[in-house]
């Protein structure tokens, strides 16, 4: 990486999205070449200028790492617990440990809550990782959702077009009948275009449904495929290619 604002430098080596890090430039946490820098504006070359986080010294990987996890239910997305729950990073212990033993610093990219299953996808690349979580970039995300309750064309005429949540009305997603399994339960397919929190539980719910189970099975260009339960695997160079361009990436990690 030649000279590139802070901001993203910091987002690049995985310290933080590129709005954190941004908090963390105008609190004062970020010094470059023993100065505290404070502007957003800054520009830096990581081959070069020596930049500390809260006393860390930050490195950017010479090369990024993306892991395809199978999220199970009970699972928690995020990399600590301070009650010692599992966390995804307990799932691939094995695979974030380096030759002489060290971890690499992974972040889920995204979330899936406590009770949802499937497709989550964690990275050491900041840039990848603002890119899929913005709201701007529109990446489709794709459910299959076991629901229980009376389900009729205008309710699913009202997931499809959107309604209000929290002050907000969502986007028109994609929602079909994927089949009805008894006089009160169906699995439905939803493709949404954001990512707010517990979105398609509480559309769900908004219109009488109970989700009985929840499961991601792609995001943009990647799917779960067979992958089973607590599972996980490296995307392939190809996957990684797919997926940064689907965000606006088209240079290489």
């Amino acid at each position: 990486m030649t000279e590139a604002r802070l901001q993203k430098v910091l987002a690049a080596a995985g310290i933080a999205s590129r709005r954190r890090a941004e908090r963390l430039i105008l609190e004062g946490r970020v010094s470059v070449n023993g100065r505290v820098v404070r502007s957003l504006g800054s520009k830096v070359e990581p081959s070069r200028d020596r930049i500390v986080v809260d006393g860390k010294v930050v490195r950017l990987p010479e090369t990024h790492s993306y892991l395809l996890v199978n999220k199970p239910a009970g699972v928690l997305t995020t990399v600590t617990d301070p009650f010692n729950r599992p966390t995804v990073i307990d799932l691939v212990k094995q695979q974030v440990t380096d030759a002489e033993g060290q971890r690499r610093r992974l972040y889920p990219i995204g979330r899936l809550d406590l009770e949802s299953e499937g497709l989550l996808l964690l990275t050491d690349d900041g840039e990848l990782t603002n890119r899929v979580t913005h709201p701007s970039t529109g990446l489709e995300k794709e459910y299959l959702v076991r629901v229980r309750g009376e389900l009729t064309a205008p309710k699913l005429e009202v997931l499809r077009q959107g309604l209000v949540l929290e002050g907000k009305r969502t986007a028109p997603a994609t929602v079909t009948v994927v089949r009805r399994e008894g006089p009160a339960t169906a699995l439905l397919r939803f493709i949404l275009h954001e990512g707010r929190k517990r979105q398609v539980r509480k559309m769900c719910a908004a219109v009488g449904l109970e989700v009985l189970r929840l499961v991601r099975v792609r995001v943009g260009p990647i799917t779960l495929g067979s992958l089973r339960p607590g599972q996980c695997r490296e995307l392939t160079p190809l996957e990684v290619t797919h997926l940064r361009r689907a965000v606006g990436l088209t240079d290489e990690p």
